[in-house]
């Protein structure tokens, strides 16, 4: 993916099981800087994420299950849709786990303590 900065700066990103790579190209009159509007800010923020996603795909993950009990802020669900634990509330024998998706949506669900969740974690 890449993408034109205010300027004409040239902003690439690829993806692979190694990571993600981000190449800046300056225009030719312009020196290391890059100042860009919030909106190609926004869209700078809106593709780095895209490209994690995407190298967490292409990487090999190990697929795991916890308790609800367990999970850890940071853990991400093993789904189709990218959802990684924000908060996790033990209450007893129910557990509050906060869900936060890959487009800043956010909920709170319900569990009981030891039920099985799947998880996905890179190896």
């Amino acid at each position: 993916m890449e993408l034109e900065l205010d300027g004409g700066a040239r902003v690439a990103l690829e993806t692979g099981p190694a990571g993600v790579l981000l190449a800046v190209r300056p225009a030719a009159d312009q020196g290391a800087a890059v100042l860009c509007s919030p909106g190609r800010a926004r869209e700078l923020a809106a593709a780095l994420v895209r490209a994690a996603d995407e190298a967490e795909r292409v990487r090999p993950a190990e697929h795991v299950t916890v308790e609800a009990r367990e999970l850890q802020r940071g853990d991400v669900r093993d789904s189709d849709r990218s959802m990684t634990v924000d908060r996790v509330r033990v209450l007893g024998d129910s557990v509050q786990v906060t869900w936060k998706s890959d487009t800043g949506r956010s909920w709170t669900q319900d569990y009981a303590a030891d039920t099985v969740i799947g998880l996905r974690r890179s190896v």
